[in-house]
């Protein structure tokens, strides 16, 4: 009995050490799988960017960090936001003198 109980504890630290390695593995591939052309993200080394264009076949990204493309591994990605939406300028409203009186 007393060989028993260490035996326990150490399967279920073995139980929730691969549980937790499952999870994170499966956030991972969630993070990546978010990605889409026009999603702003970040590499690994460091490195802003936005996805121009996911090649599925070579498991590669091609990213826009200010005018120049570069191709990254998509496992080099560490950070994906929201596809970036271009921003209106605000209409121009003309008033005249009359209109202000």
């Amino acid at each position: 009995m007393a060989m028993l109980l260490p035996l326990i504890v150490l399967g279920g630290m073995m139980f929730f050490m691969t549980r937790s390695q499952k999870k994170q593995q499966k956030q991972r591939q969630d993070l990546l799988n978010s990605m889409t052309v026009g999603s702003s993200v970040i590499t690994i080394g460091g490195l802003h960017g936005i996805v121009e264009e996911i090649d599925t076949e070579k498991n590669t990204v091609i990213l826009n960090c200010e005018g120049i493309l570069l191709e990254f591994n998509r496992v080099a990605i560490s950070t994906v936001t929201a596809p970036t939406e271009a921003v209106k300028p605000a209409a121009v409203v003309e008033t005249t003198e009359e209109d202000n009186k």
